[in-house]
This record gives C-alpha cells, sequence and structure tokens, in this order.
C-alpha cells in the first residue's frame, strides 16, 4: 500500500504488469477500485480446516456465549444431533463450569451422544451414551486427551463440505491458508486435495502434515507438525526425532504453548541443528532469555496475536504477573531479529484475521486491559504478518510482474485501511486471476 495511482494486469494466474497507468486492451476485464487500496491476499499460516468446518456445524459452549452451569445446561440440553447423531460442543473452558466428566454430561444429556470439546482443542469430555458408541463404555471419565482422530473415525463423520468455509475466507480477503493439523490421514489429504481441486477450496493450501510418499495434485506439504505436551517432553527422544525429519529432507514445525515446550524445544534445536523452513508453532509463552537463542536458531514463530484479544482477561488471571511479560510476543521477537508470521488458530481462536491485526496492534483483552503493551505493532507490521509466503511466512509478498494473481482489493484508501484494520473493507478477493 503505497498510497500511489496502481494499475494490475493479470494473466491467467499470475501478474503480468503493474504500472501507475495501463491502458485497458480490447477484451480486458477492467476492475476499477475507486481509490481503494489493493494488497497481496491474505495467507493465514495456521488453521484447522476440517476443525472449522465441523465447528461452525456445532453448538458454542465457550465464554462468553455460555457462561455458568445453568446456561451450559440449558445449551446442551436443547441442542439439535447432527446428521451423524451426535451433539457436538465447542470452546470449553473451565471457567464455565469446572472440569467436565461423563457424569456431568449424564446430568445433562444421557440419551443422546454428547461430545464437548475444551477450547485448546486437545481434550474431548463424551457422555455415556457417546462412550458406548465408541466401544468405550467402561471408561472411567469420558475425559479423552488428543483423541480427536479417533473421535473422527469412530464417530462415522462423513465427507467434509469445505465451500462455505472458503466463500467465508473469500470474504475476509484470504488467498491461502497453512493446515496445521499434523498426521493427516491419506483420506483426510485426499480430501483436501479433492476439495481444492474441484474448486470447493478455492484458497491455495498448504498441509503440515507428511505426504507419505503422495504425488499431490493441488495442496503442497510444507514442514512436518508435532504436538508437545509438558507431561510427555523427552529431550532425546525429540531431538532424535528432529534430526530424523530433517535427514528425511523436511522441515520442522514444533507446537510450543508453555515455556517448558519452548525450552525444551531450542535445546532440541540447537543439539541436532536447524534447516531453513522450520518454525515454531504458537510460542504462547516466551522467556526473554530464549529470544537471541530464537534468532540465532533462524527459526520462524507463527503466532496468533488474536489470543490476547480473545482471552486476555483470563491470562490476566490465570498467568503470575512477572511471568504476563512473555505472553504472545510479536514485537520483541522482531526486534531480536525473529522472523514472526501471523495466524487465527481457527477454530481455536476466531477465524478473521483483520482481528488478529487488531489484536497485534492493540493488545487489548475482551474488557479493554492492555495485556503485555511493550508488543504491540504498527498497524502496517501488524497487515505484515498476513503477507508472507507460504513457504517463508515472514517473508512479505509483493504485487509484481510474475508474481501469483491472489489480491485483496479494499474499499477505502491506506490510511483508512491502516487505521480501522477491518474485513468491512474488503471489496474483492482474487485467487489464481478469478474473482471469488
Amino acid at each position: 500500500m503505497t498510497g500511489h495511482p496502481l494499475t494490475v494486469r493479470t494473466q491467467e494466474d499470475r501478474i503480468s504488469a503493474v504500472s501507475p497507468g495501463l491502458a485497458p486492451r480490447r477484451g480486458e476485464t477492467v476492475i476499477d477500485a475507486r481509490g481503494g487500496a489493493v494488497i497481496p491476499g491474505l495467507h493465514d499460516h495456521h488453521i484447522h480446516l476440517r476443525a472449522a468446518v465441523t465447528s461452525a456445524q456445532s453448538v458454542d459452549v465457550g465464554p462468553p456465549n455460555v457462561q455458568g452451569p445453568d446456561r451450559l445446561r440449558e445449551v446442551l440440553a436443547s441442542a439439535y444431533p447432527r446428521r451423524d447423531g451426535w451433539v457436538r460442543a465447542v470452546g470449553y473452558h473451565d471457567s464455565v463450569a469446572g472440569s467436565l466428566n461423563r457424569r456431568v454430561l449424564d446430568g445433562i444429556q444421557d440419551k443422546i451422544p454428547v461430545r464437548v470439546q475444551h477450547r485448546s482443542g486437545a481434550m474431548w469430555y463424551v457422555n455415556s451414551a457417546g462412550l458406548q458408541l465408541l466401544g468405550l463404555p467402561d471408561h472411567p471419565t469420558g475425559q479423552l486427551f488428543r483423541h480427536d482422530a479417533e473421535l473422527v473415525a469412530l464417530s462415522g463423520s462423513g465427507p467434509i463440505d469445505y465451500s462455505n468455509l472458503s466463500a467465508h475466507l473469500s470474504i475476509l480477503g484470504v488467498t491461502g491458508v497453512t493446515d496445521a493439523t499434523p498426521n493427516l490421514s491419506a483420506g483426510e489429504l485426499d480430501s483436501l486435495d479433492d476439495a481444492a481441486r474441484c474448486g470447493d477450496l478455492r484458497q491455495h493450501v498448504t498441509a503440515l502434515s507428511p505426504n507419505s510418499g503422495r504425488r499431490a495434485r493441488t495442496i503442497t506439504y510444507g514442514p512436518i507438525k508435532r504436538i508437545l505436551d509438558d507431561d510427555a517432553l523427552d529431550l532425546d527422544e525429540l531431538t532424535g526425532w528432529i534430526r530424523d525429519i530433517h535427514d528425511r529432507d523436511y522441515a520442522i514445525a514444533l507446537h510450543c504453548v508453555t515455556t517448558a515446550q519452548m525450552v525444551v524445544t531450542t535445546t532440541a534445536l540447537r543439539t541436532a541443528g536447524t534447516r531453513v523452513g522450520d518454525r515454531i508453532e504458537h510460542g504462547a509463552m516466551i522467556p526473554d532469555a530464549l529470544l537471541p537463542e530464537l534468532a540465532e536458531l533462524a527459526v520462524t514463530v507463527v503466532t496468533q496475536p488474536n489470543f490476547v484479544a480473545e482471552r486476555g482477561d483470563e491470562y490476566l488471571a490465570e498467568v503470575a504477573p512477572a511471568e504476563q511479560n512473555e505472553l504472545w510476543r510479536v514485537a520483541s521477537l522482531q526486534n531480536a531479529g525473529v522472523a514472526v508470521a501471523g495466524s487465527t488458530d481457527a477454530p481455536f481462536g476466531r477465524i478473521d484475521p483483520w482481528a488478529s491485526m487488531r489484536a497485534a496492534r492493540d493488545r487489548r483483552s475482551p474488557r479493554g486491559v492492555l495485556v503485555n503493551g511493550s508488543e504491540a505493532l504498527s498497524a502496517h507490521d501488524a497487515l505484515r504478518l498476513f503477507l508472507g509466503h507460504s513457504d517463508n511466512p515472514a517473508s512479505e509478498r509483493r504485487i509484481s510482474p510474475g508474481a501469483r494473481a491472489d489480491l485483496c482489493l479494499l474499499s477505502e484508501p491506506p490510511d483508512t485501511i491502516l487505521r480501522d484494520l477491518s474485513a468491512d473493507h474488503v471489496s474483492m478477493t482474487i485467487i489464481r486471476g478469478q474473482i471469488q
């Protein structure tokens, strides 16, 4: 966004010319942006596509939509089952009604199978009717940790229709996404590939999952992702895993949301060595001492500043004051020379990248309290978080001849765009030279 007049010509899926004033050719379609800004299409560098589709078909039982056990009971008891026969709820947090288990859910609904996902995405709570269907009738608690793939398989979820999600992403100006779900099955990868090939999923898609020798037709493959949990951290094993992935000519993407995970990850990378493309996902807590080390390791941190705006009040209540400066760093990472890119983590965060940009700039909690304000970015730098290449997320794409014809046309001039950082100003999205 230079603030100067610009004319862009596309040919097939590429930009063929850029100039202050190109004369229209006979037969060309001319789009008059009427003084609005034009930028490269946004790329969400960490999203979960299948989960985003199913979340939109689920009941939201998280704050602020649901507050207190009475409201939880009311929402779940009145929910209609999905086509697969389940009541599926998402977004739960203990602040709503404490820790859930099968008995609590049975007290709300004991006839219809119910599964409730914690907002972290890591834990599912299932009632007795659901556990019976899953072949787990004797499970003591109904608390299933990291069982997402098994639940999808055992509950009989059908094919995924990505068309509505893709249309919504286009409205937001998003032309590319990186699916950060690890270890996607061959069937799930085929589903993504088929949806992209037939046009139901119009955005460019990169998967952080091994392709197992499959030949991609439409989607591309990025680093291989692994999720870390504090109770299963094994430095030697992780170091060996990183070496093995690098030896197979892949980069790695490590899910790190706690200080312990960051410490083990940086130690493992220092020992195993890094390669171009290595990423750290989230980086929710990063101590000061690790900033220069991350820069030296030359990894990219793909983060979600939107969680400050979505969960900031809970962070202020739950994170020790002495550690709150470590929360969702952005500015200090960039100042230390660390490559940083932005994402939403939808559906575990809200899917709007513009809201994430505002959070990176404003650093305000839902109640308007400043959260780690020293990490705030300028509006322009916040926008840049979503302009990176899929294979080099912190490297900004440019509107230049030869670049992909993936564009976001905005209804207002640059100053207004940077002031508002709002999806309301997206007037048109162009992917592969085609108007969406």
